[in-house]
């Protein structure tokens, strides 16, 4: 009998995912606010305009502040993490992500809202890269694909009802309601993950990169302010100012973490060709993304009249087309790798900036919505077989340092894609308007003139695409994984 015993309980008990479902519900409540809020306000942005009585460079740092600051945060998140546990830094990012949003509602200036942005994007930064390594610590070895599926639903859904439900909420009750949403979301997450998010183990950690985490976000938001204020003149002081003390404390950034031991993003990786060329795509297809978000939304209200949910309504096939061939993409890779895969995606990104560059004031939304669906596509075939060719190209050593890299980066160039591209819209629009044009065509002209300009940079990027070798799989590659963000948008 004792012998019976003990060998039934050797027997291991099956795994559910019931058993982890409380903490991974806390979990996915975190992801899904954050990713929403990224794209969500893309559709408010005409109305903040009319609102605060600004213009659209100013209103468009209610993204770019955003982004910077997730960019800001997101290499602190291992660090704090390790250093105060990763359900303290967790349920304390969720808290000042939902404050900030409580602050954003509350706002009565287009200044105010911008830095309360930036404090959401401080919180929502970590959220996503600890919710990550958090549902690989809850996962069962033969069983962490199976978990991180899941947590894959929120990141394609986010992205595609953020939009609409902005739209809907716009149009029904006020532009405030963005943000008031997030709170009793936010609150009730909160709760759940004190009550059901494990305790991980703190570990000794090295001295924070001071100078790094000074000098990075001065680097990136000196550039980004730099560009943005070059609609009114690339000689304005302004724009001089903001450019030089962004190049200045870039190269001084790059300088101080090439010789720190432990730095806060890890720069040798670029040593690899094969990274720096995989990289590079990766930010092209970022500004491709990101930029046409930020600039479809405002041309379809300008332009065409059209009201915030239609106009995320109309922007909803780009997220279902990048949710469809996301998972294609994957599959494929293993067969025929990277290359032939982010080619293709690059060159539908390439024609979707085309034909976005010809619509005007009178073009169908069949025009519109075409192009918006071969960009998601593109996006989706490439995303994943770019990011795992990322992750296997890197230098060995150097690959469990990626993710952060990768992940900053890419918010980064979501900063430059709004501050450029607005920009370069500002600029062409106030050209046509000296031309003698009237001001709606004005404004359709100077849209179709910037996306062609995207389209260039897209061809760039496909070029790049073909230029991708199969890199040997990397011992560790695969460890690191669970940690990489989707941004879909």
């Amino acid at each position: 009998m004792s012998a019976q015993a003990s060998s039934a309980a050797n027997i291991e008990e099956p795994f559910s995912i019931k058993k982890i479902l409380a903490p991974l519900a806390a979990i996915i409540i975190g992801i899904f606010m954050v990713v929403l809020d990224g794209t969500a306000v893309n559709v408010a942005i005409p109305g903040l305009m009319k609102e605060f009585g600004s213009t659209f460079q100013v209103v468009g740092w209610t993204v770019t502040g955003y982004a910077l600051a997730q960019a800001a945060a997101i290499p602190l998140s291992g660090w704090l993490s390790d250093r105060f546990g990763a359900k303290q830094v967790f349920l304390i990012s969720v808290f000042l992500f939902t404050v900030g949003s409580l602050l954003c509602a509350l706002s009565t200036s287009v200044e105010m809202l911008i830095t309360f942005r930036i404090l959401q994007g401080l919180g929502g930064g970590m959220v996503l890269p600890i919710a990550m390594a958090f549902t690989y610590r809850l996962s069962p070895p033969d069983k962490v694909g199976q978990v991180m599926g899941m947590m894959g639903i929120p990141i394609l859904l986010a992205p595609a009802l953020g939009p609409v439900l902005a739209g809907w909420l716009i149009e029904s009750v006020s532009w405030k309601w963005l943000f008031l949403i997030n709170i009793p979301i936010g609150v009730v997450g909160i709760l759940l993950g004190i009550r059901t998010l494990p305790r991980i183990e703190r570990k000794a950690v090295a001295a924070l990169d001071r100078l790094g985490f000074i000098l990075a976000p001065l680097a990136f938001a000196g550039l980004s302010y730099g560009v943005s204020e070059g609609a009114n003149g690339w000689t304005s002081a302004k724009t001089i100012t903001g450019i030089a003390v962004g190049a200045i404390a870039l190269i001084l950034f790059v300088a101080a973490e090439l010789r720190h031991k432990e730095p806060l993003l890890e720069l040798r990786v670029f040593r690899s060709s094969d990274f720096t060329r995989g990289i590079i795509v990766q930010w092209i297809s970022q500004i491709a993304l990101f930029g046409t978000m930020f600039l479809v939304p405002v041309f379809l209200q300008n332009a065409h009249g059209k009201g915030p949910l239609d106009t995320g309504l109309i922007m909803l096939p780009q997220a279902i087309a990048a949710g469809v061939f996301m998972p294609i993409g994957g599959k494929l890779y293993d067969k025929i790798g990277a290359r032939p895969l982010v080619f293709i995606g690059m060159l539908l990104v390439t024609v979707a900036a085309f034909i976005l560059s010809k619509v005007d004031a009178d073009s169908s939304m069949l025009m519109i919505m075409g192009p918006l669906t071969l960009l998601g596509a593109g996006m989706g075939l490439s995303m994943m077989p770019l990011n795992t060719h990322l992750m296997q190209s890197a230098p060995r050593e150097l690959v469990g340092r990626v993710t952060s890299l990768t992940n900053a980066a890419q918010q980064v160039m979501t900063s430059f894609a709004v501050a450029g591209l607005s920009t370069i819209l500002a600029k062409r629009v106030t050209a046509h308007v000296a031309e003698g044009k009237e001001q709606l065509d004005a404004y359709a002209t100077g849209f179709g003139d910037t996306f062609l300009i995207l389209t260039f940079i897209a061809v760039f990027g496909a070029v790049l695409g073909l230029m991708l070798r199969r890199p040997a799989k990397v011992e560790g590659a695969e460890n690191a994984q669970p940690e990489m963000m989707m941004h879909m948008g």
